[in-house]
């Protein structure tokens, strides 16, 4: 059993994240300088550090694809990448100040990294990695491509040989930038990340093709306002379709989901503003199951006793289950930490399962796009 406590000790997510649920998809409430500061320490630390960088696809994708979104789940980081997700944030009160893109954190790494990190490029359109590779060698900071793979348009499994992985693991890089597609470029990663010794991995896609001049990026203005999307069409016109399917979708949930619930915080701002402090009783505490009364509010301001109590106590046990009966408020900090206690579950065969939710609280689970975690 000491073994098993371990993998779940090593595999557990870290629950003081300030982490938020936006859609049905959790976000950290990190800026730019942020995401490159825990790259070069994770990069420094040989520590596992998988980053997700989340866009509007993402989201509509993610609403109908369980394995993608536990790929996103799963990650260590996860950014907000399009600033619709920005202007959702700041209508429902969350902390999401910035947008914080794989290609900007790219280029911050390559404008201030002042230690060597080496980096691997997989994927992309024949040639696009090797004109990367060379782009990033040629500059004056201490970024430094030291390997790069076309694997072509195959299957994950047929990119995922022995022989593919132990090419990576013998260039010795910090960061393994990964560029197949969203979808298939996380069910590498999944498939992969505990094969590889690089302890950076991130699907970034874009960044191959902007380093390789490929595509250009959009300009700053368009960047700043929003409208990176139509520069985006400009340079690749079939994208066009699917940014009218994703928009789409977007207004719909804009105004079933977001707008509900920022009417619904207007209307409890008192409530809000005067929360009630969080207290955990624990009822069951085994190898196999904890169980937690939550008593107060479940929010951004009160959820501190709750993550401690996980970040000391989830790698005993591999299933949870919380009673809410007393608590009558919650919000999306406390669905974004529900998501990380049901991966720590999930990735040990356990679960999550929730008991005494009121019709309000049920209600806020709906609005987060996140009743996947009532199932």
């Amino acid at each position: 059993m000491k073994i098993l406590e371990e993998q779940i000790r090593i595999d557990c997510p870290d629950f003081e994240r300030k982490v938020y649920c936006i859609l049905g998809l959790p976000f950290d409430a990190v800026n730019l300088h942020d995401v490159c500061r825990l790259v070069r320490e994770a990069a420094a630390q040989r520590t596992p550090y998988f980053i997700s960088t989340p866009n509007i696809n993402f989201i509509i994708t993610c609403l109908k694809d369980a394995e993608f979104r536990q790929s996103v789940f799963d990650s260590h980081l996860s950014t907000a990448d399009g600033m619709p997700i920005i202007w959702v944030a700041r209508l429902l009160g969350i902390p999401l100040f910035e947008r914080v893109t794989g290609s900007g954190m790219f280029e911050l790494l390559m404008e201030t990294t002042k230690e060597r990190l080496n980096v691997y490029f997989f994927g992309g359109p024949d040639g696009a990695a090797e004109k990367a590779g060379d782009t990033v060698n040629q500059g004056t900071s201490a970024l430094r491509c030291v390997g790069f793979q076309t694997p072509g348009f195959g299957s994950v499994e047929g990119m995922s040989a022995d022989g593919t992985i132990a090419k990576i693991n013998d260039a010795n890089p910090d960061f393994v930038v990964v560029a197949l597609g969203a979808k298939k470029g996380n069910a590498w990663i999944q498939l992969n990340r505990a094969k590889l010794r690089a302890p950076v991995i991130s699907h970034l896609g874009a960044v191959v093709n902007f380093l390789a001049g490929d595509v250009k990026r959009a300009p700053k203005m368009l960047q700043a306002i929003g409208f990176e999307w139509l520069w985006r069409i400009y340079e690749e016109p079939h994208l066009w379709k699917r940014y009218a399917v994703d928009g789409l979708q977007l207004v719909k949930l804009f105004f079933s989901r977001v707008i509900p619930y920022a009417v619904w915080l207007k209307r409890h701002k008192s409530q809000i503003k005067f929360a009630q402090p969080l207290s955990v009783k624990v009822n069951n505490e085994s190898e196999s199951l904890i169980s937690l009364s939550l008593s107060g509010q479940c929010s951004a301001q009160t959820i501190e006793p709750l993550q401690k109590y996980l970040s000391e106590n989830a790698f005993k046990t591999t299933s949870f289950e919380l009673d809410l009966q007393n608590v009558d408020y919650i919000d999306s900090a406390f669905v974004g930490l529900c998501i990380l206690i049901k991966t720590c579950t999930k990735n040990h065969n356990g679960y999550l399962k929730f008991f005494n939710l009121s019709p309000a609280v049920k209600q806020v689970f709906i609005w987060c796009c996140a009743e996947y975690l009532l199932l």
